[in-house]
């Protein structure tokens, strides 16, 4: 008999609520139209777009016309980078962001560098915080843009957006923020925070994959990534993918219902940290505390190959990720890791735990056993 399945990669991405499909089946079914078209049937999808376009405004603190869907937080990142790059280029060619951003931003930011822009990605300190005093030092007079992620995706720092954008703001900069792995946990006003654009993506708080938006500033000046026809009031081509967005929208509403949750992974978290910690060898990776994604556990082994621990992992039914990446059959370590300095015989052994909603305390218990056997087990192995 298989192992029952333990989910601990909800960074990765998040189970789709049963409600979100319940709100996306009538625009796969019955409300199939095209809500460009003029006629009242299809005027049902347009009115859903509508409705969607105000849940995540009145979340951000933001208007409904500053909503822009996208296919997901890749293109979101994509477009707010590369179009106030385009559009503002006149102002200066100079982009600033740090040094462990998620890679839809770094690459995203190395295009940009072949045409001509200069990229300044500032370091973080051990913990992964970014110095605000670095960024004000940065800052240039042909500075156009700022993007800094609002939490970190590996290791789970939280950034201090709103002391950046106040800093921005003064300093006439626009401030673009990642939003992908914080939406749902943080406080994203974006009138608060001084923030002028923000990208998220549905799947990671229990939307469908494949559909996320940009949030716009009214005013910014920011060029369309895609060209076709006059959709998202001429921005953004290509028609909509009406039920995927109406099932954002049931994932938005509910994420107001989630806060009794986040305390509970929380103290679930704290858990795992430090029984992880008392295993030989170990060190955890980023901040302990607020400052920290309620969810997530990411920590190094020393001498021993994450891989390896996910393979074993994976085996025992326990579904996690790495901080490194297999690329062509090699091992590429984390930016991540590297930018906070982690040692060359950790770096290689490091581990991403991240809880969600439904993840129980049986189940951390049974991964911190797991993790205690398979430890002692391969540095055993090691030694022999």
């Amino acid at each position: 008999m298989s192992n029952p399945m333990i989910y601990m990669d909800h960074a990765a991405t998040t189970p789709m609520d049963p409600e979100v499909w319940k709100a996306m089946v009538p625009y796969l079914q019955q409300s199939y139209g095209n809500p460009s078209s003029v006629y009242s049937f299809a005027r049902e999808g347009k009115q859903a777009l509508t409705k969607v376009r105000e849940i995540a405004a009145r979340l951000l603190g933001a208007k409904a016309r500053e909503i822009y869907f996208t296919s997901g937080g890749t293109e979101a990142i994509n477009w707010a980078l590369k179009g106030i790059a385009w559009g503002n280029q006149r102002r200066g060619r100079h982009i600033i962001s740090t040094a462990v951003e998620h890679h839809a931003t770094l690459h995203a930011l190395e295009f940009l560098e072949k045409q001509g822009f200069e990229v300044t990605l500032l370091p973080v300190d051990e913990q992964g915080f970014l110095h605000l005093e670095d960024l004000r030092d940065a800052i240039r007079e042909d500075t156009v843009l700022v993007s800094v992620m609002a939490a970190n995706n590996e290791i789970g720092t939280i950034y201090p957006l709103k002391e950046i954008g106040a800093l921005c703001r003064d300093k006439g900069v626009i401030f673009h923020t990642d939003a992908v792995q914080a939406m749902g946990v943080l406080d994203l006003n974006v009138e608060e925070l001084n923030i002028d654009l923000l990208s998220v993506s549905a799947h990671k708080f229990h939307g469908p994959k494949g559909v996320g938006f940009l949030y716009v500033r009214g005013g910014i000046v920011i060029e369309n990534l895609l060209h076709g026809g006059n959709q998202e009031r001429g921005r953004r081509s290509g028609t909509e993918n009406v039920a995927a967005i109406a099932g954002m929208g049931k994932a938005l509403e509910s994420l107001s219902h989630r806060k009794a949750a986040l305390s509970r992974m929380t103290d679930l978290r704290d858990r795992m940290i430090e029984e992880i910690l008392l295993l030989p060898g170990t060190r955890l990776n980023g901040p302990r505390g607020a400052l920290r994604l309620p969810n997530n556990v990411n920590v190094s082994f020393r001498n021993l190959e994450g891989e390896t621990l996910l393979m074993n992992l994976d085996l025992a039914g326990v579904m996690a990720s790495s901080g490194s990446a297999c690329t062509s059959g090699s091992i590429e370590e984390s930016h991540v890791l590297k930018a906070i300095g982690v040692e060359e015989d950790f770096i290689r052994g490091s581990l991403r735990l991240t809880l969600g909603e439904a993840t129980t305390e049986e189940e951390v218990l049974q991964v911190l056993e797991l993790l205690r056997s398979l430890t002692a087990r391969l540095r055993s192995l090691k030694r022999s």
